[in-house]
């Protein structure tokens, strides 16, 4: 069954952290289009402005400050993390897991439970079932789920497909026992037949990374990029998305008893703005109950979903959520979480 159910746990608040650099992509896309081609792109895309990380910070600093922030404000009691998860797709190191990294860094138990989660635009929500389902165990109570991506460092800046669309980001979820909570629901997909349609072929143990795996070569639609960076079929991806994600949530809400109407705000996934408007035309949702935060921050992968819940914290008064995380694996996912009593820190920035 890939439906679960939890009962007794709230997300008691959530971080985020950007890096300081911004890159206008009016700007940065002339290098790329036309100027024509450029503003029909960014249209379609949605992204006006994207973080991006410098060389020597990686994922794990964006969550760490993320983290830090989080414990300060929160007043929170480090032996009290029992389990720390790191939901990412551009670690520290091939080995060992950035969770181990991470615990020493934090300062937290050497009986901490820690590891790493290889998923990207569904990690968050993928991240988040394991987290509660590790909350839902009586000895523990609290767990830590940082999840962030720096995509920026591998795609090309000369892929027109994906140059004007990934930016970098760190978040941290604190997840413990209420109980006021209400009831949380997740439901979780795969489809790996789909996996070369969003993919980085070299660098990994199939492929390994060799002098021609960062030889730059052209396209058919004049996209530049080596088998270390990224290739993404948007055509392919954007109909896998269409076709499963209004009804994986439909399934959910149903299972969940809720109607539609009752939820306050969908967060979805920042793909881009042509497909969350589109599934948002398809599911016949009101455009307002849709957050964003791609225009100013672009996709941040695993990042993305509660990166947008914090930025739009001064806008909304949060209720019932439904999250849905969908992309690379091919993966997808979807919750439905109350975070009427989730405190939501403001932005940091490193």
């Amino acid at each position: 069954m890939n439906i679960l159910q939890f009962k007794g746990i709230s997300i008691s608040a959530i971080s985020a952290c950007v890096p300081k650099t911004k890159i206008n992509n009016r700007e940065f896309g002339k290098l790329l289009f036309d100027e024509e081609t450029l503003a029909k792109t960014i249209d379609a895309v949605g992204v006006e402005q994207r973080r991006v990380t410098e060389k020597s910070v990686t994922t794990s600093d964006l969550c760490f400050a993320a983290a830090e922030q989080l414990f300060a404000e929160q007043h929170i009691d480090k032996s009290e993390i029992d389990v720390l998860i790191f939901v990412s797709q551009t670690p520290d190191y091939r080995l060992p897991a950035t969770a181990c990294v991470l615990q020493n860094r934090l300062g937290l138990s050497k009986k901490t439970i820690a590891f790493d989660v290889n998923l990207g635009c569904s990690g968050y929500v993928y991240g988040l079932s394991a987290a509660y389902a590790f909350a839902n165990i009586p000895t523990v109570q609290k767990v830590l789920l940082l999840a962030g991506d720096t995509p920026t460092k591998f795609v090309s800046p000369q892929d027109k497909s994906a140059a004007l669309l990934f930016g970098d980001a760190g978040t941290a979820t604190l997840l413990e026992k209420s109980d006021d909570a209400k009831d949380t629901f997740f439901n979780l997909f795969t489809d790996g037949s789909g996996f070369e349609n969003l993919n980085i072929k070299g660098g990994g143990y199939r492929c390994m990374s060799n002098a021609q795996s960062f030889e730059t070569e052209e396209d058919t639609e004049g996209n530049l990029r080596n088998s270390e960076q990224l290739y993404m079929n948007g055509g392919e991806i954007f109909n896998f998305t269409l076709r499963e994600v209004p009804k994986s949530i439909n399934e959910l809400l149903e299972f969940s008893n809720i109607n539609i109407l009752e939820i306050n705000q969908f967060v979805f996934h920042q793909a881009n703005k042509f497909m969350i408007n589109f599934l948002c035309k398809k599911m016949k949702i009101d455009r307002e109950k849709f957050l964003i935060s791609l225009n100013k921050f672009g996709n941040t992968s695993t990042a993305s979903i509660p990166l947008t819940l914090v930025v739009n914290k001064n806008e909304h008064n949060y209720g019932q959520v439904l999250m849905s995380g969908f992309g690379v694996g091919l993966s997808w996912a979807n919750a439905v979480i109350d975070l009427k009593n989730t405190k939501f820190l403001s932005l940091i920035e490193i």
